[in-house]
């Protein structure tokens, strides 16, 4: 009895009943729609676009950020999302298209229904990301992301690590963040590639919360040392809870920092086997 009795006292102090406390130890910590990045299943689309829907659906996933397959439109596509209750909150679009034809980039992110456009690469020699790479970047983002809030869509940056460079008394991902406008640039974490190119996770979300408006959840295999490539093989992409990323504690503080869609992106080879297994993880999690 007395090795309860302190706990129960504080929950009682707190305006907490006994049960309510025993109960806030089983809430969910993730309650979102379960998400899901398109790329996570690239073999199986250009093989038959309408059963991979179907294995998403039969996962319970309802939030997707993708674009239309190869072949068909984006009307055609939402279509058969909106058929199994799918919903395209994000799109990718490539650095150089959005650059060159926002508007287009708009009209395809419209007509998917999407609300968020996201460029995932910067174009740089390849583990040589640099100052001038990243002051072009805030650039066109700054740009491109007026035009995209004016046309009522959300433009965000998703890092791949090699932004973690070491700059001044940060680093460069530091850089854009400071330097691009919030009214106009937003971020996409990358749980997984922010840990591979040195970056805390943890550390950025405290630090620039609602800047950070999308997630995608991925884990790192145990053991591995990223570098500043933007690159691992596909082994090193793990199930959900499975690896060196603090998932739980990330989830804690994107929901405090606003966001609201999480996409599980698998890079691995398994996607069939992980993915059940990654979906599983999240819903276990208890604040």
């Amino acid at each position: 009895m007395k090795k309860i009795f302190f706990p129960v006292c504080l929950a009682l102090a707190a305006g907490l009943s006994l049960t309510d406390s025993v109960a806030q130890k089983g809430k969910p910590l993730y309650t979102f729609p379960v998400g899901v990045e398109s790329y996570t299943y690239r073999a199986s689309f250009p093989k038959d676009v309408i059963a991979t829907l179907d294995t998403i659906k039969a996962l319970g996933i309802t939030d997707m950020e993708a674009g239309a397959p190869k072949g068909m439109t984006e009307a055609e596509f939402k279509k058969l999302c909106d058929e199994r209750g799918i919903t395209i909150s994000s799109t990718g679009a490539g650095y150089e298209q959005i650059v060159k034809d926002p508007m287009a980039v708009v009209n395809k992110a419209k007509a998917l229904g999407s609300s968020f456009v996201m460029v995932a690469w910067i174009p740089h020699q390849k583990a040589n990301f640099n100052l001038e790479n990243a002051k072009k970047a805030v650039a066109d983002f700054n740009q491109v992301g007026k035009v995209l809030k004016e046309n009522g869509l959300t433009f965000c940056y998703h890092d791949h690590g090699y932004e973690f460079h070491p700059y001044e008394d940060g680093t460069l991902f530091d850089y854009i963040v400071k330097n691009t406008n919030p009214e106009y640039v937003s971020f996409e974490m990358d749980i997984l590639w922010t840990q591979h190119g040195g970056g805390d996770p943890v550390a950025l979300l405290k630090k620039y919360g609602s800047r950070f408006k999308l997630l995608h959840l991925k884990d790192l295999r145990k053991g591995v040392k990223g570098d500043l490539t933007g690159g691992t093989p596909p082994e090193n992409d793990v199930t959900l809870g499975d690896g060196q990323v603090n998932i739980p504690e990330i989830i804690r503080l994107a929901k405090k920092a606003g966001v609201k869609h999480y996409y599980i992106e698998d890079e691995s080879n398994k996607e069939y086997e992980q993915m059940p297994k990654s979906i599983a993880y999240i819903k276990s999690l208890k604040q």
